[in-house]
């Protein structure tokens, strides 16, 4: 059984983020963080898409400000029997290295556990040694590799995989 947390550490105190699941008036400012996030980011039709599964789950995480809640990530995740399928985690780049991602994976394994999930898996990108850095910090391990798996650069994926 692996555990969420590093041997030896202690869970990060709260951060000061509200939580809360994505609706179709999100579209806009969801595909400026998802722009701003990646190189090839995912259509608005496709985030249209998945809020129509029931299988699926946005969660958006967001800082109270005087002129309204302001975006600062999201993650994408499927709960499909037993298996969490995170497809899509990410931070505005403005607002890195604050736990955005770390607090919003840390629920969507919550909610999974809620509902029976025993494993949580992911494909990242080779090259993406942070975001590697954060799965292993929550107790992914590598457990293969996806050739070619991000076309437009030719570029693997790491497939990762984290027991509850």
């Amino acid at each position: 059984m692996r555990r969420l947390e590093p041997e030896g550490q202690t869970p990060a105190a709260p951060a000061p983020f509200q939580l809360r699941e994505m609706v179709a008036a999100d579209i806009e400012e969801v595909m400026r963080v998802e722009k701003a996030a990646f190189a090839h980011p995912w259509s608005a039709e496709l985030f249209r898409r998945e809020l129509e599964h029931d299988w699926s789950c946005i969660l958006l995480a967001e800082e109270p400000q005087p002129a309204g809640p302001q975006l600062l990530g999201f993650v994408i995740f499927w709960l499909v029997h037993d298996e969490i399928h995170i497809l899509n985690v990410a931070t505005d780049p403005q607002q890195r290295r604050r736990g955005v991602a770390k607090t919003l994976l840390r629920e969507c394994f919550a909610r999974g556990r809620t509902k029976g999930a025993q494993l949580a898996t992911l494909e990242v990108r080779r090259s993406n040694v942070h975001a590697i850095d954060l799965y292993k910090s929550l107790g992914f391990r590598s457990v293969g590799v996806r050739p070619n798996y991000y076309s437009e650069e030719g570029e693997d994926a790491i497939v990762m995989t984290l027991d509850f």
